[in-house]
C-alpha cells in the first residue's frame, strides 16, 4: 500500500499538510517554553519567596498566635498535616512542575499541590523543607489551570483554512492539466477536440496552446489525407470499371481472360475500400446500448458462407455497452474473413463477461497453422502481413483497421496462437459509460 499520493495534487496538500503539523508542533512548544513556563516559573518564585519569610530567624512558625497575625496580614495559613487533611489537602492536585520549582527554590526536598475553590480561587499547598510537618497555604486569585484550548483551535482552524486554500489552489491549477489528458486521449482514439481554454498558470497556458496547434496540425493531416485517399479511390474506379466493360466485350473464346481481369478488378476494388475504411474511422456514428452477441449474430447471419465454411458459435449472456454498431460490425467482419482466408474452413467465435473487471471479451479463432510470436506484432501496423506462415494477399490494411476501430472504443485486440493449433484474436471492450 503507498502512503504518498503519486498526482501532484495530492503530494502538494500533503506538504502544506506536514508543514502545517510542524508549524503546530512548534508553535506548542514555543508557547509552552517561551510564555507558559516562564510565567508559571516566576509564580513558583514569588511563592517560595513568601514561604521564606516564614522562617526568617527569630519568628517562630509552631506559634499559633503568629500564624493568626500572618494570615490576616497575607492570608497565607499553616496547617499541620492532620489539619491540612480536614481543610482540603486531599482534594488537592499534585504538580510535578511546581514541586520541582520549589524544590529549587527553597534548597530542599518539597511537594506542592493546588485545590481550585468554587469561587475559582486557586489555593497552593506547600510543603517546605524546612518543616516538612507542616503544609502552607498560599491562595492566589489570579492564576488559572494552563489552558490551551483556544490554542488548539485556533491552530486547527489555521490548518483547517490553509489545506483549504491550499486544495483550491491545486485544483485551480490542475484542472487544465486534466482538462489536457482528456483532450490527448481523444487525440490518441482519432478523435479531434475543440480548442482547450488557454487558463491557468503560464507555463500550463503555453503548454495548452502547443497543445491546440497540435490537434489543429493533426486534424488538417487528417483532413487532408482523407481527401487524397477519396480522390485517389475515385480516380482509379473510373478507369477500373472501364477495364471492366471493355473485358466483358472480349468473344467468348476469351473468357479465361476476361475472368482473370475481372477478378483482379474486384481485388483492386476490395483494395481500395480498404484504404477508404483505414482513413475514415466511422467518426461520424455515435454510440449506442449494444449486445455484442446480436451484432456477432449478425455478421454470422450476412455472410455467404461458402458450403465448405463453417463457424461455430459459443456465447455467454454478456450486458449491453456503449459502441458503435457498424464499426464494430466490421472488425467482426474483418476478424471472421482473416480467419476463413488464412486459417481454417472452421472457426469458433466466443464472447465471455468479466463483471469483475467490467470487461467484454469476443474472440475468433481458427485452426490453421498459426503465425510465429516475433511475427504477431508487426501484424496491427499497416501494410503488414504474415506472409511467411499463412500466405498472406491484399492490402495488409485489415488488421489495422481493426486495431484503430477498436482503440477508438477504448479497448484492446491480441493476436495469439492457441496452445492446440490456430491463432486466436481477442477483442476486449470495457463495460463503463
Amino acid at each position: 500500500m503507498r502512503i504518498k499520493p503519486q498526482s501532484a495534487f495530492g503530494q502538494t496538500v500533503l506538504l502544506i499538510g506536514v508543514l502545517l503539523l510542524i508549524n503546530q508542533v512548534v508553535s506548542y512548544l514555543s508557547a509552552t517554553y517561551y510564555f507558559i513556563g516562564p510565567s508559571y516559573k516566576q509564580i513558583n518564585s514569588l511563592l517560595a519567596t513568601q514561604i521564606k519569610v516564614l522562617f526568617i530567624d527569630g519568628m517562630d512558625h509552631r506559634d499559633p498566635i503568629f500564624h493568626q497575625r500572618f494570615f490576616e496580614a497575607t492570608g497565607i495559613r499553616i496547617y499541620s498535616e492532620a489539619r491540612a487533611l480536614e481543610n482540603g489537602l486531599a482534594d488537592a492536585t499534585y504538580y510535578q512542575f511546581f514541586t520541582r520549582e520549589m524544590s529549587q527554590e527553597l534548597g530542599g526536598p518539597a511537594e506542592v499541590r493546588v485545590n481550585v475553590k468554587e469561587d475559582g480561587q486557586n489555593v497552593f499547598w506547600i510543603r517546605p523543607p524546612q518543616a516538612p510537618n507542616f503544609w502552607i497555604t498560599v491562595p492566589l486569585s489570579s492564576v488559572n489551570d494552563p489552558n490551551i484550548s483556544p490554542l488548539t483551535f485556533f491552530l486547527m482552524v489555521i490548518g483547517v483554512l490553509s489545506v483549504a486554500g491550499g486544495w483550491l489552489f491545486v485544483r485551480r491549477l490542475n484542472r487544465p492539466l486534466l482538462a489536457l489528458q482528456r483532450a490527448a486521449i481523444k487525440v490518441g482514439k482519432g478523435d479531434i477536440p475543440p480548442p482547450l481554454a488557454e487558463e491557468g498558470s503560464t507555463e500550463i497556458v503555453s503548454v495548452t496552446r502547443a497543445f491546440n496547434q497540435m490537434a489543429k496540425g493533426i486534424k488538417q493531416l487528417e483532413d487532408d489525407r482523407a481527401l487524397l485517399t477519396a480522390g485517389i479511390s475515385h480516380d482509379l474506379r473510373t478507369p477500373l470499371t472501364r477495364i471492366r466493360i471493355a473485358t466483358e466485350m472480349l468473344p467468348q473464346d476469351q473468357d479465361w481472360i476476361s475472368e482473370g481481369i475481372i477478378h483482379d478488378i474486384e481485388d483492386m476494388n476490395d483494395i481500395i475500400d480498404q484504404f477508404i475504411d483505414y482513413v475514415r474511422h466511422d467518426k461520424g456514428e455515435k454510440r449506442e446500448l449494444t449486445d455484442v452477441n446480436e451484432l456477432i449474430n449478425d455478421a454470422v447471419l450476412a455472410r455467404n458462407i461458402e458450403e465448405h465454411h463453417n463457424i461455430q458459435l459459443q456465447l455467454t449472456a454478456i450486458p449491453q455497452i456503449l459502441v458503435r454498431k457498424v464499426a464494430i460490425k466490421r472488425v467482426l467482419d474483418n476478424l471472421i474473413e482473416n480467419a476463413f482466408r488464412y486459417g481454417s474452413d472452421n472457426i469458433l467465435l466466443s464472447s465471455e463477461y468479466d463483471k469483475k473487471a467490467h470487461i467484454v471479451r469476443f474472440s475468433v479463432r481458427d485452426y490453421g497453422k498459426g503465425i510465429p510470436e516475433d511475427e504477431i506484432e508487426d501484424l496491427f501496423q499497416p501494410f503488414k502481413q504474415g506472409d511467411k506462415a499463412r500466405g498472406s494477399t491484399g492490402s495488409g490494411l485489415g488488421l489495422a483497421i481493426i486495431k484503430r476501430i477498436v482503440d477508438m472504443h477504448g479497448g484492446t485486440v491480441q493476436l495469439k496462437n492457441h496452445p492446440e493449433g490456430g491463432l486466436l484474436a481477442t477483442v476486449t471492450l470495457s463495460t463503463k459509460k
